[in-house]
C-alpha cells in the first residue's frame, strides 16, 4: 500500500528582534500538499508562462515585488503586476491547503525567549486544531531553508512533540515553487492585517489600488486555500 505523506512547504515574515509597530506580526506560512496529488501539469504552466518574461531572477519575493525594491527595483508596474497574477493563478489552482500561525510581538517582551515561546504555542495551536489531519499521514515532510535558526528549532521541537513520522529538509527556494507559495502566502496574510487596520502603505495601494479592492479581488480567494 502507498505511503500517504504530507509536505509542508514553510517560509516566514518577521523576526524575532525588538517589536516594530510597522511590522507588529511575525507569520508562519505552511503550504500543505499531500504527495498523491500531481501538481507537474501546473509547475509547467507555470515555468513555461515566466520563459516569456526572460528574467534574470529564477526566485519570487512577493513584497519587494510589490514595494518595487530588491531586483524588482527597476521592473515597470505592468510587468510587476503581471508577474504577481502567474504565482497568485498558479497557487489558486494547485490541489493545496494552508494554515499560518502568527502572534502579536507587541504581546511580547523585547525578550527573544518570550516570543520563542508565544510562537512555538501559536504553531502548536494550529496544529491541534487540525490533529486529525496531520495524523493522518503516515510521513510529514517539512521543507525550510532554515533562513532563521529559531524557527527551525520550533518547527522540529513543535511537530516532534506532536506527531511520530516527522522530516526537517533543509531547501533552496529556487528548487520548489512551493515554497515560493509560502512566500505569497505570508504576504498575502500580512497586507490583509494591514487593509483590516487600514495601514497599506503607499506602494501597496499603488500596487492594490485600495484595501477593499485587495481583499474583494485577491485575498479572498487565497483564503480558500486555509485548512
Amino acid at each position: 500500500m502507498q505511503k500517504k505523506i504530507l509536505s509542508i512547504f514553510i517560509d516566514e515574515s518577521g523576526d524575532f528582534g525588538k517589536y516594530d509597530f510597522h511590522s507588529p506580526y511575525y507569520y508562519v506560512a505552511m503550504i500543505l500538499h499531500e504527495q498523491n496529488d500531481d501538481i507537474s501539469e501546473q509547475i509547467k504552466a507555470l515555468d513555461e508562462h515566466m520563459r516569456h518574461f526572460n528574467l534574470p531572477y529564477p526566485v519570487f519575493h512577493a513584497g519587494p515585488l510589490i514595494r518595487r525594491e530588491q531586483v524588482y527595483k527597476d521592473e515597470l508596474m505592468e510587468i510587476r503586476r503581471s508577474l504577481f497574477n502567474s504565482l497568485f493563478h498558479f497557487t489558486r489552482r494547485l490541489p493545496i491547503r494552508y494554515i499560518c500561525p502568527k502572534i502579536n510581538k507587541s504581546e511580547c517582551s523585547d525578550d527573544e525567549m518570550e516570543i520563542i515561546s508565544k510562537l512555538s504555542k501559536a504553531i502548536s495551536d494550529e496544529l491541534r486544531k487540525h490533529y486529525d489531519y496531520f495524523k493522518s499521514f503516515d510521513l510529514i515532510i517539512n521543507y525550510y531553508d532554515y533562513g532563521q535558526s529559531a524557527l527551525t528549532k520550533i518547527i522540529i521541537s513543535v511537530f516532534n512533540a506532536l506527531f511520530p513520522n516527522v522530516e526537517m529538509r533543509k531547501v533552496s527556494p529556487v528548487d520548489y515553487k512551493l515554497f515560493q507559495v509560502a512566500d505569497l502566502i505570508c504576504t498575502m496574510e500580512l497586507t490583509n492585517d494591514k487593509a483590516n487596520r487600514n495601514a497599506l502603505s503607499k506602494s501597496e495601494l499603488e500596487f492594490f489600488h485600495s484595501a477593499r479592492d485587495f481583499k474583494k479581488n485577491l485575498y479572498k480567494y487565497i483564503e480558500k486555500k486555509k485548512l
